[in-house]
């Protein structure tokens, strides 16, 4: 696999976001609301106490998780007002650093993982239908993407233990590799024909689906390799973070089942794989048909507002910790999720996320209402 050099916005970043709109300029958070700011976030709690509510109640209670994600949330998303609030430039300072945003998302990998494991538990203790254990499992698979968004806000940060924690979200979902091919790999590639996470103009997901995910590892361990090479580090040793990533969630399986048995293991296997399945359902839209121009051998134009989708829906901002604000996001890769900000500008989606991984599973609507608005934007 060949390394490709491409230009970022980490370093030297060509356009202005803050002064680029007018719009941006004027819609601002009123300073009395910035002490309650954080609480909203809280709400991607309601996963983990939903699914503990179905172990209580059963039956339809397991499948609680699946409806609100794809029936309440979305449709909250078109009823509510939009999210284009952003804070001034002394509010960014004050909200960076106040507890109240970073203690969600430090709590949320312990919870995470109690909560899988309890899960593995119960279907492993308890008589449990087919009926029940499919609801429970895609419950915990939606809990899982929402864990990877989690990891994803933390791994960027240089906190050692916020990069910690990080790494137990996705132990969750088996997918530690993340941690370097996301950062290393898709940051630098992204709107690329080298990026395995950059869906591409009439691709399908059920066609991206497993591009991104072979793909994806295959970076993560070239990636490696090369920083081994660098290094002066042997590849077959304990300096190779792939390997621990690798047997990490080997490890947790064998361990649910030696002391589960298989349900409990075929429960954290299939999970995971729902989990960072919702993860490429994502990334599939993040970026769907945007192309940055190609410079010459091996790079290209830098990282501007037009190369990921964005979309101002509220609920599922709140969710995914405005994740969906994604033009701010890659072009300050360690800018916290509060203080991220929305642009006009920027490539806008007609729904939020849970909305449009539902219109993605059905590839001629999805081209239907995305093409059109990908020919505009190029």
């Amino acid at each position: 696999m060949s390394t490709t050099v491409v230009t970022t916005t980490t370093t030297t970043p060509s356009w202005k976001l803050a002064e680029s709109s007018s719009k941006t300029e004027s819609v601002h958070i009123k300073p009395e609301d910035i002490p309650f700011a954080a609480w909203p976030y809280w709400i991607s709690y309601l996963v983990p106490v939903f699914i503990g509510f179905g172990l209580i109640w059963g039956g339809f209670m397991h499948y609680s998780v699946l409806f609100i994600a794809y029936v309440v949330v979305p449709s909250l998303d078109l009823i509510l007002p939009t999210d284009e609030v952003n804070p001034t430039k002394d509010q960014e300072k004050t909200m960076e650093t106040m507890w109240r945003f970073s203690v969600v998302t430090w709590l949320w990998p312990f919870v995470q993982m109690a909560t899988v494991l309890i899960c593995c538990w119960f279907v492993a203790t308890q008589s449990v239908s087919v009926y029940d254990w499919i609801g429970l499992v895609l419950g915990c698979g939606i809990m899982g993407a929402l864990g990877i968004n989690c990891a994803h806000e933390l791994l960027h940060k240089r906190n050692p233990y916020e990069r910690g924690v990080a790494q137990i979200s996705l132990l969750c979902s088996a997918y530690l590799h993340f941690m370097i091919e996301h950062t290393v790999g898709h940051h630098n590639r992204v709107a690329t024909p080298e990026d395995p996470a950059t869906s591409r103009y009439g691709e399908t997901f059920y066609q991206f689906w497993p591009r991104t995910v072979i793909g994806g590892f295959k970076s993560a361990w070239h990636l490696e390799t090369e920083r081994l090479n660098k290094a002066g580090l042997p590849l077959w040793s304990y300096h190779n973070q792939m390997i621990s990533w690798l047997a990490s969630p080997v490890l947790l399986a064998v361990s649910i089942l030696y002391f589960l048995g298989p349900s409990a293991a075929l429960f954290y296997v299939v999970q995971a794989i729902i989990g960072f399945s919702h993860l490429e359902a994502v990334n599939y839209i993040e970026h769907y048909g945007l192309v940055r121009g190609k410079l010459g051998e091996g790079l290209y134009e830098i990282v501007t507002p037009l190369h990921s989708w964005n979309a101002p829906f509220t609920i599922t901002n709140f969710f995914l910790f405005k994740l969906q604000r994604h033009s701010d996001h890659h072009a300050y890769p360690t800018r916290r999720y509060q203080i991220l900000r929305s642009f006009p500008e920027s490539p806008q989606l007609p729904t939020g996320y849970a909305g449009m991984v539902l219109l993605s599973l059905v590839p001629p609507l999805f081209f239907r209402v995305m093409n059109p608005l990908v020919d505009k934007v190029r």
